[in-house]
């Protein structure tokens, strides 16, 4: 493994820490992955700078909510790892309705083994609207 490899492996690995914090709810050890001074971006525009911010903007719209982890797509690069990680959430609305198969794709910008981006996109807004009797 040569050392361009050898970052994407530890790259990766802290993605997948960071989200199996994240899905506890854990926001301290999910933070200890990323670097100081993250943009969290979600779906719709929302910017979040600690995980705990994205803790509590889950809690309102979620009872709560896990990931089913598909798979991670790995892009090495000079000095950083562009990381996917595609799959559904599954869990409850607030109101106890369980829900799954709703499609996630987060990408992650990991230098040194520290998250320094990290966007979300989710279909939880869509189904959100259907749950209202909108038509998506």
């Amino acid at each position: 493994m040569d050392v361009t490899e050898a970052g994407a492996a530890r790259d990766a690995a802290a993605v997948t820490a960071y989200l199996e914090a994240s899905m506890v709810p854990d926001p301290e050890t999910a933070a200890r992955y990323m670097a100081p001074g993250i943009a969290i971006v979600f779906t719709g525009g929302r910017v979040f700078h600690h995980p705990r911010e994205v803790t509590a903007f889950n809690a309102g719209r979620y009872a709560w909510v896990k990931k089913r982890m598909e798979r991670l797509d790995v892009v090495p690069g000079e000095g950083v790892t562009t990381v996917y990680s595609l799959g559904t959430l599954y869990g409850a609305w607030p109101d106890g309705t369980a829900f799954e198969g709703n499609r996630y794709v987060d990408r992650f910008t990991v230098r040194d083994g520290l998250i320094v981006s990290m966007e979300v996109w989710n279909d939880s807004a869509e189904r959100l609207l259907e749950r209202q009797g909108a038509s998506v």
